[in-house]
């Protein structure tokens, strides 16, 4: 039930962001590969899903929310600006790869002693950082693959049923004050 709350909350918070019904489902679709990715390394390390995996779930829809909020946020304003859909959601993924990759290695990190924890309530340290490290980890890498793709998907839809569609040419001035 919890983890349903977050998601709705979520959804309704990018909603309003992006004033669009459906481009938040561009963000929400990415979240499962870094989820299962958490269960994936919770597997190999033969943790069990107890309440600090869950807990770790929680903390990651955020996290991994923020990079596809990163990459989808650039790319739809990139696109207001009369790029194509597949040329903003390129120039979002290309501009935003960097902070992403940053922040993401850097709290793998910072994770690791978790990890790696031993002695007393080193079960709940090892759930908690096995599940962050696996779940940012693949989500990191696969994400920045699949985030653009759900943008062009999602963009694309959402400009079929909306009423005023948005430029599909861009002048060569535009392209050199974008770069």
């Amino acid at each position: 039930f919890i983890f349903l709350l977050c998601l709705v909350f979520v959804y309704f918070l990018l909603a309003a962001q992006y004033e669009s019904y459906i481009l938040p489902f561009a963000v929400l679709l990415s979240l499962p590969v870094g989820l299962a990715g958490a269960f994936i390394f919770a597997y190999f390390f033969d943790l069990s899903n107890n309440i600090y995996l869950q807990i770790t779930l929680i903390m990651l829809i955020g996290l991994l929310a923020k990079n596809a909020i990163l990459i989808v946020e650039f790319a739809a304003d990139s696109r207001r600006k009369g790029l194509s859909i597949s040329q903003a959601a390129i120039q979002g993924s290309v501009a935003r790869l960097r902070p992403i990759l940053m922040t993401s290695f850097a709290f793998i990190l910072g994770l690791l002693p978790l990890m790696l924890a031993k002695g007393a309530g080193a079960i709940g340290n090892k759930a908690i950082g096995t599940g962050a490290i696996g779940g940012m980890l693949i989500g990191t890498i696969l994400g920045v693959f699949v985030i653009p793709i759900l943008f062009i998907v999602f963009q694309t839809l959402q400009e079929k049923i909306a009423t005023k569609p948005l430029p599909t040419t861009i002048d060569e001035s535009d392209v050199e004050s974008l770069e």
